[in-house]
Order: C-alpha cells, then structure tokens, then sequence
C-alpha cells in the first residue's frame, strides 16, 4: 500500500484524476496531460467545429453547436435566420455547463430567450446544442451507449474500441420535447447518476432489462429486427477515430509541453468513455467524452432511511473488468521482455488512492502497489464495414470460455482500429500537420503558447510574406488573432498565441494564397508548402 505515493519506479501508474496527480519521471502513466481539459463541453465543440469547418460531410455526427456566454448573439442570429428561411422548424436546445457532469446543470429550452443568462453564466460558461428529438427508443424509453475507447498512443496514433460497452436507459416513456414536459428529466436526459434517483429505475441482474443493459444486447435485440447493426458499428468505429483526430492537435501540444522531447518522462495511455446516442435512423450521435469514466462495479442500495450499502452490479462488473483487465496486457511493459529473453520478471503497478475503490477485491484498499507474476499479453486491410462484421458478432455473443494465446484468459475485448483503418482516415489528419508547425515554432520547450518573435519566424522561413502581405501586416495578424482568443474568458497560464488561434491564423493564411479552392485544400496546399520550404531549409543546414 503507498497512499502517499513510492520513490521507487513502477512500471504502471494509475492516477484517480489526471496526468498530474503526481509527478512521475518514467514507466507508463494511464493518463494523458492536457486530456480532461480537452474533453470538457467548450474545448471539444471547438476542435469539433473546426474539423466542422474543414470536413463538413465528415464530421456530421455532432450536434450544431454554440459556445456561451461570447456566441450568444450569434446563436440568437442564426436561430432568428433559419425559422425566417423555415417557419415549420420548431428546435429545441439543450444548454450544458462546460464543467459540468452527471447531469448537473443541464437543461432544455424552445429559444434563445429562455437561455438563464443571468447568475453565473459569465463565471460558468456552457454550450448550447441543437437537441436530438428523434432518438432510437428501446421499450418506448430514450437511452444513451457509454463505450470504452483505448488511446494507447499517441505517436503514433494507436486506438482500440470495447467490444462491448453499457446501455443507459432513461425511467419514463420518451415523448418529443414540448413546453409541457422540457423539465422532465426522467425522459429526457439519459445521464445514469440522475435516472438512478427515479423510482422507476430498474437495477438487474441480467445484461437484456432494466435501466442498465450491455451495449450487445441491443445489438442482438435490433439485430432480430432486421437492422443493418454491421453498418452501425462501422460507423460508430468512424466516429470514434474522427472525433480522436479532432481531439490530438492540442494533445500533442499539451505533450510537449509536459514530457519535451529527448527528456525522461513517461509514456500515456488513456481509457475514454464515450458517450453516444443513436437516432431513429440508426445514426450514432456523439454526446461528450468523458475523461474520467467511471468504473464502478457495484451501485449503492438504500436498506432502511440513510442506510446504504455497496451491491454488485453484474452488467457493470461484465463490461469493465474486461476493459481493465484487457488495457493491462496492452500496456504491459514485460510483454517485450518477455519476448526477447523468456524471463520470470514482474510488473509493478502503484494505483494511487482515488476513485478507483470499485476495481479492488474486498479485502484490498484503493490505493496498492501490485507485485506479482506479469500480467500476460495477447492480442490487421480489409474495409471497415467488412471488418465491422466480426466485432458485432463477437459483441452480440457470450464469451465461451475460448482461449486466445494466453492460457487461463479470454481473448482481448479491445479491438484494434487505428492503424487498423489509418488508409481511410489519414486524409484527415491536416490538422495534426498544422500543430505539428506550431510545436516547431514554439520555441522554448515546455510552453503551450507561440510569441509574436516565433509567429514572424514561421512566416519568414516558410517565406510567407510577400509584397500583398508585409511583416506589418503579420504583426497585425498576430495581434488580432491572439487578443480576441485570449479574451474569452479561458484560463490562460501564459501570454501568446494558442494553438486553436494559430490554427485560425493558418486558416487564413490558407484562404489568401489559394482563393479558389475548397477550404480544405487550401489548407492541405498550404501545409505542403509550408514543409516543402521546412524541408529545404533543413537541408541546406545541413
């Protein structure tokens, strides 16, 4: 046991929160720096928004979305503009804090007028997104997937989804949002911390009723009704991979940051919860990301008036030990070693006290330092729909005892699919070139923010600067840019350009040179040309 942390190295850490709950200079952190600030409501609509912007067609699986309190105006226009062009379109909205979770604070509204903007908005910003009336019902009840994704790398880009993952079903018919009913929780909002409170929420034992089903059962279960589940889980696959890709820009720069380059420091890996509706039409939905998923195993059970206790929850205990149990063999530092030498050796995993009660055996704490025989390892083109076949059948079946190459354990419930499917994604990676410049330009290692020395630098060696676009007006760029991004209210720890204002910045660039092109080829010929005089210019040093 060290709750209080262990001088000597491990091979695994497992922090409760974030990267930061302890300062650890090697092994593997489960645990990737910049992370829970990424995933949170406002930063994810923005890199969404962005690859939005670049690749409209391709990223359509997240709701339209509008930051406040600094878009209100703008979501007021925009509204106004379509029920003008629409008079038949009566949308509602749905306003979630960007710190919030489990639900809190979260609620619908029919126009703009009803946003609460008085009180704390200012101090507690939200988004607010256009709310998915028409959601597949199960039962006559809405309910959401909560799905287990492995960020195993990051470069590379390495990526594996649960084969299985939880329903979470919400404990009062669903009827379309009208004035009358927006205020019902209970049939709106699938959040399982609010519908657990209802007294028509349904704790089971089995994995096909009640409030909390597997993700696999509702396969079967549209299965037998003649839907086409392989597609659906192909594209759910491609909305996982896309919204990552949204997601590793400012990962990468947040990396940097904390672990520069040539300097000891430990790799990451991340389990990501992700949260997904389905439509009516079988079109999965991306709510949010959750940094932090829970992985609890048992739910509390009240047995007279403030008297609790922990009960197992089997449908839980099915789904998560799997995910943990299977991301410790893919992390696993001995595998290697293993390997190469055929040794006895031992891992060491040091799980800091957190929330991570539930994963230990009753008579083991939270916090505990685990040394015994190494954890086992055992784990590629066809195109994902083909491929998507094998998942939904191995998802929608019970585990029958087969062994993979490990004697003594199932075969992995984490399926690789990136590199797996890289080919049809990699197109839409420009992003990632875009910071890739940026984190070149930055300059002193360990900063999140580009200075106006480094931005005019950028623009002079990739010879952007011409007679229509002087260094004044680069300064200007610059200036402008980077004031109104630092003035929206964001917690900034250092004056200078962030990445996301780089990025507008290259947008722009792009937009200038290459005037008649789609936007994003003017931003994948921008980038060719900005390393094409990169490269030349690091062989001439040469």
């Amino acid at each position: 046991q060290f709750p209080f942390g262990r001088r000597l190295p491990c091979d695994i850490y497992w922090h409760g929160v974030s990267f930061h709950d302890n300062d650890i200079f090697s092994g593997q952190v489960n645990k990737f720096p910049g992370m829970t600030e990424m995933v949170r409501k406002i930063t994810l609509s923005r890199a969404v928004r962005t690859m939005q912007d670049l690749f409209p067609l391709e990223y359509n699986f997240y709701p339209r979305s509008w930051i406040l309190p600094e878009e209100f105006p703008l979501f007021v226009d925009e509204v106004r503009v379509m029920k003008d062009s629409d008079p038949s379109w009566k949308p509602t909205f749905i306003v979630k804090p960007d710190g919030g979770c489990q639900g809190d604070g979260i609620y619908l509204i029919k126009d703009p007028s009803d946003i609460r903007l008085t009180g704390n908005i200012q101090s507690r910003p939200a988004v607010v997104q256009e709310y998915i009336c028409k959601p597949l019902l199960v039962d006559k009840l809405k309910f959401d997937i909560r799905l287990y994704v492995l960020l195993k790398s990051l470069e590379p880009l390495e990526i594996y989804i649960a084969k299985d993952g939880l329903s979470r079903f919400c404990t009062e018919p669903y009827q379309e949002p009208t004035l009358k009913n927006l205020h019902q929780v209970f049939m709106h909002l699938t959040n399982y911390s609010l519908n657990i409170h209802s007294g028509n929420f349904i704790h089971s034992d089995n994995a096909n009723t009640g409030s909390k089903r597997t993700f696999s059962s509702i396969l079967c279960r549209l299965s037998s009704r003649g839907a086409d589940v392989k597609k659906l889980w192909s594209d759910i696959i491609s909305l996982v991979i896309k919204t990552i890709i949204a997601l590793t820009p400012e990962l990468k720069v947040y990396y940097q940051s904390d672990i520069p380059a040539g300097k000891p420091g430990p790799t990451c890996f991340q389990i990501l919860g992700f949260d997904i509706l389905l439509m009516k039409n079988l079109k999965p939905m991306l709510l949010e990301v959750n940094a932090n998923p829970s992985m609890r195993i048992e739910h509390e059970q009240e047995l007279s008036p403030g008297v609790f206790e922990n009960v197992p929850s089997p449908v839980d205990e099915e789904v998560k030990v799997a995910v943990i149990r299977d991301t410790l063999r893919l992390v696993d530092p001995q595998k290697k070693k293993r390997k190469d030498i055929h040794l006895s050796c031992h891992t060491n995993l040091l799980i800091f006290p957190a929330q991570f009660q539930s994963l230990c055996a009753p008579d083991q704490p939270a916090g505990y330092c685990h040394q015994e025989g190494a954890l086992p390892f055992g784990c590629q083109t066809l195109d994902l729909v083909s491929e998507a076949k094998e998942e939904v059948l191995e998802a929608g079946q019970e585990q029958d005892g087969g062994r993979g190459p490990e004697p003594g354990l199932p075969s992995l419930c984490l399926k690789q699919v990136f590199p797996k499917y890289a080919k049809q994604f990699s197109h839409l990676r420009l992003v990632d070139r875009v910071a890739a410049l940026f984190i070149r330009f930055l300059g002193v290692k360990g900063t999140t923010k580009l200075g106006p020395t480094g931005f005019r630098t950028f623009i002079r060696n990739c010879k952007l600067s011409n007679s229509n676009f002087s260094m004044a007006a680069v300064d200007i760029l610059y200036i402008d840019i980077t004031r109104r991004w630092n003035s929206m209210g964001m917690e900034h720890r250092e004056s200078g350009m962030c990445l996301q204002a780089f990025v507008e910045a290259f947008f722009c660039l792009a937009q200038k040179k290459y005037k008649s092109l789609p936007l994003h080829e003017q931003v994948a010929s921008l980038i060719e040309f900005c390393e094409d005089h990169l490269a030349a210019l690091d062989e001439k040093r040469v």
